[in-house]
């Protein structure tokens, strides 16, 4: 901080205080829980990249990927009341093998859920999740490279798609969920260290209006991500997959309907 009222003191005054506007906004951003958006940085949080001897095990969203195979399973809703995408998209994942026998985590964007299964296809629980202030299925190009701050408010979506998601740690020592490494995209606890945003209210609030208001990072309860998420993935890691919003479901994912094909075979 000496170095800092060193460089301003001497600077004429609206200088200066367009300078301390720039620190202050800065600090914002910080107790926001944010940092500049970069290959090895969440959107709502700085993370530290891997060592550079390790580039190969880093996640991407085009990791090779096989064909599933028919497992001859089905999913287990547990009589949880899903929307119609999100109950095909599970049971598709486990009936084809999509899931590659690992725990799976959908996030309903329309409603604003997060709802998590093991690697049988057992949904564990659910829990309402804050999302990407911005509409849309799509990230910028490259965004995961630009800072924080130079995100417009219309860019920060949560991308849709299937990605092969691993824990991770970012800069502050917490561990995260990566799901979309290359655009910075994360599944993580809420912070609440900015009170203006209101997160754990938006989390607790009866409506889904206000859930949307990351810059793009899955925000979940600090006990859903503790209880749920992290004994899931940290032995194996596993898939999330991110619903569209704007786009058919079977679209995104190369899905279909299993109890219309299994009702079609059955016919033959």
């Amino acid at each position: 901080m000496n170095d800092l009222h060193t460089d301003t003191h001497r600077l004429p005054e609206s200088r200066h205080l367009r300078a301390l506007a720039t620190v202050v906004s800065a600090a914002a951003l910080l107790l926001a829980g944010c940092g500049d958006r970069r290959p090895a940085q969440t959107i709502d949080a700085p993370s530290t990249a891997p060592p550079a001897t390790a580039a190969a095990e880093r996640p991407t969203k085009a990791l090779p990927r096989a064909a599933p195979q028919p497992t001859g399973r089905h999913a287990d809703f547990r009589h949880a009341h899903l929307s119609r995408d999100a109950r095909e998209i599970a049971e598709w994942a486990v009936a084809s093998g999509d899931n590659r026998g690992l725990p799976f985590i959908l996030v309903d964007k329309l409603r604003a859920t997060v709802i998590a299964f093991d690697a049988q296809g057992r949904l564990q629980r659910s829990t309402p999740a804050l999302l990407g202030a911005a509409r849309g299925d799509d990230s910028v190009p490259g965004i995961g490279e630009r800072k924080i701050a130079d995100i417009r408010p219309e860019e920060r979506t949560t991308p849709a798609g299937r990605f092969e998601a691993e824990m991770g740690v970012n800069a502050n020592g917490e561990d995260i969920l990566w799901v979309d490494y290359e655009d910075a995209i994360s599944m993580h606890r809420v912070r609440a260290t900015n009170p203006v945003e209101r997160r754990l209210q938006r989390l607790a609030s009866p409506t889904i209006k206000d859930n949307r208001i990351s810059y793009g990072c899955i925000n979940l309860p600090a006990a859903f991500y503790d209880e749920v998420v992290k004994p899931l993935f940290a032995p194996r890691n596993g898939i999330v997959y991110v619903l569209p919003e704007t786009r058919p479901v079977r679209s995104v994912f190369g899905a279909y309907d299993v109890a219309q094909l299994g009702a079609a075979h059955h016919a033959r």
